[in-house]
């Protein structure tokens, strides 16, 4: 018998509305209390974008469009990939769903940037933001060897 063990994918969004985005603040851990964007693991028999959509809904009860390809980060130290997608808010109605503490719409400077939840996280904001004031939807990759510090 063979018995694989593969990097599992965890998809999110930046959801828009207007000039800010929608952040999450974590009920669970890793990372209980800490902001981050909408993401978390693909499951069986969705594309990349359905599991980023499904994502925001549960952690957020948003509903968004899914578009352009914004980040991946490859997050070695815990054999995952982390892809990350622009969206829009298709209406600006979002409420806490059973992993989140609490969600609202930042502007750039709102945005917790010391208590942000992952790293992964921190390069796609920021990425984001800098194609935003560049006003261009390039595609961003990076590696994170090592754990976020608690």
């Amino acid at each position: 018998m063979i018995h694989y063990k593969n990097p599992l994918l965890v998809l999110g969004c930046v959801p828009q509305w207007e000039d800010r985005i929608l952040l999450c603040r974590r009920a669970i851990e890793p990372r209980l209390g800490f902001w981050t964007v909408p993401a978390g693991f693909m499951e069986n028999g969705e594309t990349m974008q359905e599991a980023a959509a499904r994502e925001c809904w549960e952690e957020a009860l948003a509903v968004v469009e899914i578009g352009s390809l914004l980040a991946v980060a490859n997050v070695t130290h815990a054999s995952q990939v982390h892809v990350m997608f622009r969206a829009r808010l298709l209406q600006p109605e979002f409420a806490a769903g059973p992993e989140s503490l609490e969600v609202g719409l930042y502007t750039e400077a709102q945005i917790p940037w010391g208590d942000l939840a992952f790293p992964s996280g921190e390069f796609t904001l920021r990425k984001f933001y800098a194609d935003r004031a560049a006003g261009r939807e390039d595609h961003h990759f990076t590696e994170l060897t090592r754990p976020l510090k608690s």
